[in-house]
């Protein structure tokens, strides 16, 4: 007999649209997300900076279910992609579900239910909780003395202050992940110095833009097998089990053309030989998350523009100064220095079973049973969760995954069958255990610093290929979890 649940999920960006949207389309009555935030989108909320784009083409990051016809281009502007998300919760009804500004500060597993309470004090419970949270929302501000004397305007690339002049200023970046990339590339040609201060340079993976015209979306519109030709398409899953192969085999024929392919775009494209050796990492390419660009190369070598490889000694009231000496008079500093990835739905305080602590759990690493369930958590869910498939190919997909997943497990209490379900704790840690084994042969473990590395150096994603992340979600094996 299937019984009436009350479904919290907690986030509106992208894994919490997806779970609203399928909660309603199973008759699930009562449901409420909610999102800390004054809009939904969750990382293109905070994610605001000039030239943010998606490196996962346009049509392959979206929703199987809510193809696009409208992306301006092969690569999506930032603001069109939360666009998108607005325009999905509108079309898919789900709007009225999202409580904004509703950041979930408790959550506790007492009495057979979960008792959440709310930074504004208020209180909710929950027999199923759905943590949305994501994986890149809290940022990492370096420490680095001097930020408070420094005179010009200074802030992280994920609270861009959008009453900062820019044009025909001195700007510095710090950081040269995707962010740092992309923000150098877009103010190349706006500002009067732009300085790129780089900890390590990165392996650039060539790729083609381009935009698509009226009639290209006009045609996308009137015949939508043309968008499953791009986002099903030879020309994208090659590339996707390319990746993953050489991923989990660093010497993989599929990791020597990656390498390849990023060795000779640095040859061929930067022609200062002096700037080309500032611009050659010292690690194999794809050990931190490989930069996507079509135009990076381009920009680094424009007049404005400076490479600093040198170790930063301090700010000061007018710039930086590096430890050689060399001062960089500057009016404007970004920081590019990204997440604390290792947060995920913390600082909520999340207690289970016996008071069990989640930051307890997690002391060594976050972890999650197949990046989704916990033990000693009943009837707590993660979507794009610890140990997850975080890599080149489009987090909806793996989103999608896990809720075909998560929707068998919590079957049975909707049926009346169960009234919890958690992994075991032997299924976990062995889980958990062959998962690292794995990891720290994978291309993430062969030698850099990273964010997809735990405090013990060992990588924290899933360290398997695709096809065995799909089979693993195709069905929970029942033998790893108690339903109670």
């Amino acid at each position: 007999m299937a019984k009436a649940l009350r479904f919290v999920v907690i986030g509106a960006g992208m894994s919490g649209i997806l779970a609203a949207i399928k909660l309603k389309e199973q008759g699930q009555k009562d449901v409420t997300v909610y999102e800390k935030g004054a809009t939904i989108g969750g990382t293109w909320r905070e994610n605001r900076y000039p030239g943010l784009t998606c490196d996962v083409p346009a049509h392959c990051y979206t929703y199987s279910f809510a193809p696009h016809a409208d992306w301006s281009a092969f690569y999506a502007p930032g603001p069109e992609i939360k666009g998108y998300f607005e325009k999905v919760i509108d079309d898919f009804g789900v709007r009225d579900l999202i409580q904004l500004e509703r950041e979930v500060t408790e959550c506790i597993w007492r009495d057979g239910r979960w008792q959440l309470r709310l930074a504004d004090g208020s209180t909710d419970a929950a027999d199923i909780v759905i943590a949305a949270s994501g994986v890149l929302h809290h940022v990492n501000m370096p420490e680095i003395e001097g930020m408070e004397d420094f005179q010009g305007a200074l802030f992280h690339s994920a609270r861009w202050d959008d009453s900062v002049a820019l044009d025909g200023q001195r700007i510095g970046v710090i950081g040269n992940g995707s962010t740092g990339v992309q923000i150098v590339t877009a103010l190349s040609t706006r500002a009067a110095k732009l300085v790129h201060f780089q900890r390590s340079p990165q392996w650039i993976m060539p790729v083609q833009q381009f935009p698509y015209s009226d009639e290209d979306r006009a045609a996308f519109r009137s015949d939508l097998s043309k968008i499953d030709a791009i986002r099903y398409g030879d020309d994208y899953w090659n590339g996707v089990r390319r990746f993953n192969k050489g991923l989990v085999d660093p010497d993989s024929e599929a990791m020597r053309e990656i390498e390849d392919l990023c060795r000779q775009n640095l040859e061929n494209n930067v022609h200062d030989p002096v700037l080309r050796e500032k611009l050659r990492p010292n690690y194999r390419a794809a050990c931190k998350r490989l930069i996507y660009s079509w135009n990076y190369y381009e920009a680094a070598q424009r007049p404005a523009v400076e490479i600093e490889t040198g170790k930063i000694d301090r700010i000061t009231a007018t710039g930086i100064r590096m430890q050689d000496g060399t001062e960089h008079p500057l009016d404007v500093i970004v920081m590019a220095t990204g997440f604390r990835a290792d947060r995920f739905i913390r600082p909520t305080v999340v207690l289970g079973e016996d008071g069990a602590d989640l930051d307890e759990l997690w002391r060594e690493r976050p972890t999650a049973h197949y990046a989704v369930t916990l033990p000693g958590f009943p009837n707590f869910f993660m979507l794009n969760g610890p140990t997850g498939p975080v890599g080149n190919f489009s987090l909806i997909d793996i989103a999608e995954q896990q809720w075909g997943y998560i929707a068998q497990l919590f079957a049975p209490i909707v049926e009346g069958q169960a009234r919890a379900v958690a992994p075991t704790r032997e299924a976990h840690a062995d889980y958990d255990r062959r998962r690292a084994d794995a990891a720290r042969n994978t291309i993430f473990g062969s030698g850099c610093t990273s964010w997809y590395l735990d405090k013990n150096g060992v990588p924290l994603t899933w360290p398997w290929s695709y096809d065995a992340f799909a089979e693993a979600m195709s069905a929970p094996k029942r033998e790893e979890y108690v339903w109670a």
